[in-house]
């Protein structure tokens, strides 16, 4: 850590100046003010206050309310409050203060592990009044030495250990490594050491069911030397008043088949238990899980089958990413429903007005708003990663990423809320979007298709509807009226035309899909054109008995695809699949669509024809079999996604 010359300076300053006139003040007058410092605090430490309340809710947020979790968080700032003042108190803090305000349990332990004649240590947690421990470890009987990381502030640092020492504290760097340690425990002597916060050289151990980096100095040193280990955990009765548990020894397993990361969960699932029952005590303004080995990834869906797609997708390439990293990570799926379109309306507005921290703790927006199945879920949900996919629930995905610290990661252009506001944004290039360092431009809509996936869904389309994966197939993906589109009945009966007829002349098979937006008309056309035809092996009708492998199927089956020109979704997922993709003009398409069709075209990742020519042209491509043109929107968000990640 750098040292900050002048800070350190000041707060020398600061603490020699106002520990005389705290300490001037009655007893309970200094801890009422302790608590109100505490307050102060939890209302303008908004960083801290944040990591302090997601780490509750990730522990808590299924026992308690969003309100009592609220209320939890203060409680600890108002402890912290206490702890702090108790430090300015240490110059008058003795035997008989000890004797009047503390009330030990179990201290005979310590006396009992020390007849051993091994020396003991004193587990602890970061939680509880901090410094008045130390000092009342060094008052109870025996020699007693604390081990202790050295602070980025070196005068402060030294004034501390300096009130410590002439109230009978001893100091062990944590800097000079374990051999004072290691030898004032060959001295039969007690060494206060904490068994939390491993950061990046700790091992990982299973804390409130997710791995937290541990320190591993205290276990190694008890299985190696059999010294007795006694967890300490200090709580605060009322103001001055401290009740000090001395547990039973944790008695550690020498097995070889007992792992040091199952002996190291021995002694933190101890502490879990005096964590649950006094939580307000634990130190939880630090970063618990920033280097856990689990993930938790949320999507948000819209209810749009084509957004779910492009979550998937990106969902998919961070398990990939964090695998890589020896990460394990979960997806979970939740469909946002608002009561009705007015009450999106409200929301949005709701989230424009909010600020960066105010939402914590109350998401009274997403109660108001949202259906109350939905609220009940997104309110107790906790994730390490959001996605979504539509600018109507990218608030949302915004309001959640602020509740619990997550990593919110939008795809398309997320409305009027700004791309300041996401780790992440994802859009395809017909939105028209500037580059920006968090923004990601791909020429697709991103979905779920590689070799693996086609491979998996045509295996399991050719097995469950009894096709021969061999031969010549031409994909029919067959959408549907939209907002700005409808489908042509006479433009419907060319296409048929033309792909009978280019069936026939290459001797290949047809696998149709419609979709769900097919009209009732258009399905009968395509029925009554198709049914009789010797080339046709499948037709899928979405709204009759549609199957969850019928594009993905007919992709990975297909060497040849022919779609209708109103789905981006449709069509990037065929030029996803690496076949020859036509698609055949229409009107009435507005000018987003025009856009993208027109770039595809142009890049040649598809082929545009008249539905007239339709059969001549695939034809000639596939004659003359030009080399696919491959998206390369799938490296470029995994390279943005390594970032965020």
């Amino acid at each position: 850590m750098k040292n900050n010359f002048l800070a350190d300076y000041l707060g020398c300053i600061l603490f020699k100046a106002l520990g005389p006139v705290i300490r001037s003040f009655p007893l309970n007058l200094s801890f009422f003010l302790g608590r109100r410092l505490g307050d102060i605090l939890y209302y303008f430490d908004f960083k801290h206050k944040a990591i302090a309340y997601a780490n509750i809710k990730k522990v808590f947020g299924t026992k308690l309310p969003l309100c009592a979790l609220s209320s939890l968080t203060r409680e600890f700032y108002q402890s912290f409050g206490q702890s702090l003042i108790e430090v300015f108190l240490i110059p008058v803090i003795d035997r008989s203060y000890i004797n009047k305000y503390v009330t030990i349990e179990g201290k005979e332990r310590v006396f009992e592990a020390l007849k051993k004649g091994k020396g003991v240590i004193l587990a602890t947690v970061h939680a509880g009044s901090w410094e008045l421990a130390n000092i009342i470890s060094a008052n109870l009987g025996f020699p007693f030495y604390m081990f202790v990381r050295e602070q980025g502030l070196p005068k402060l640092n030294n004034l501390l250990n300096e009130y410590r020492k002439n109230k009978g504290c001893r100091i062990l760097s944590r800097e000079e490594g374990l051999k004072d340690v290691i030898r004032a425990l060959g001295d039969n002597e007690a060494v206060g050491i904490t068994v939390d916060q491993g950061g990046i050289f700790g091992l990982l151990v299973d804390f409130f069911g997710r791995p937290s980096s541990m320190p591993k100095g205290a276990v190694k040193l008890v299985l190696k030397h059999e010294t007795p280990l006694i967890p300490i955990f200090f709580t605060r009765i009322n103001g001055p008043r401290i009740k000090v548990w001395a547990g039973e020894e944790i008695v550690l397993s020498k097995d070889n088949s007992v792992s040091l990361e199952e002996n190291m969960r021995r002694v933190i699932s101890v502490f879990e238990s005096f964590i649950l029952k006094y939580p307000e005590e634990y130190l939880w303004t630090y970063k618990i899980w920033k280097r856990s080995s689990a993930r938790e990834i949320l999507i948000l869906s819209d209810g749009r089958t084509g957004h779910l797609r492009q979550s998937e997708a990106v969902a998919k390439e961070a398990q990939s990413l964090l695998a890589q990293k020896n990460i394990r990570s979960e997806v979970r799926k939740i469909e946002v429903k608002f009561k009705n379109k007015f009450s999106g309306s409200l929301f949005n507005l709701c989230v424009l007005l909010s600020g960066k921290y105010s939402c914590q703790g109350c998401l009274i927006c997403l109660r108001k708003f949202l259906s109350p199945g939905t609220y009940k879920e997104l309110s107790s949900a906790t994730a390490d990663i959001i996605i979504s996919a539509g600018s109507s629930i990218a608030g949302v995905n915004f309001i959640l990423s602020r509740e619990n610290l997550s990593k919110p990661i939008v795809i398309m252009r997320p409305a009027y809320f700004g791309v300041k506001k996401f780790s992440l944004v994802i859009t395809p290039r017909h939105d028209r979007m500037k580059s920006k360092k968090n923004i990601v431009i791909t020429d697709a809509a991103l979905n779920l298709i590689d070799e693996e996936y086609l491979n998996k869904e045509a295996d399991s389309l050719a097995v469950n509807q009894g096709l021969n994966k061999e031969g010549l197939y031409i994909g029919v993906l067959i959408g549907g009226d939209s907002k700005n589109f409808k489908l042509s009945i006479n433009l419907l009966k060319e296409v048929i035309k033309q792909i009978k007829r280019l069936a026939q002349d290459l001797k290949a098979n047809i696998l149709l899909t419609t979709s769900r937006r097919t009209s009732k008309e258009a399905v009968e056309i395509i029925k009554n054109e198709l049914s009789a035809c010797p080339y046709l092996k499948l037709m899928i009708i979405a709204n009759e008995g549609n199957i969850p492998q019928a594009v993905g199927g007919i992709l990975g089956l297909s060497s040849i695809i022919i779609s209708t020109p109103e789905s981006i979704s449709m069509i990037s997922e065929a030029v996803s699949s690496k076949k020859y993709v036509f698609v055949f003009n229409a009107l009435r398409l507005d000018k987003k669509h025009k856009n993208f069709l027109r770039y595809f075209n142009k890049n040649k990742y598809i082929h545009i024809c008249e539905s007239d020519n339709l059969g001549n042209t695939v034809k000639r491509v596939w004659q003359e079999k030009p080399v696919l043109s491959c998206l390369q929107d799938r490296r470029l968000v995994s390279e943005a996604l390594t970032k965020v990640l």
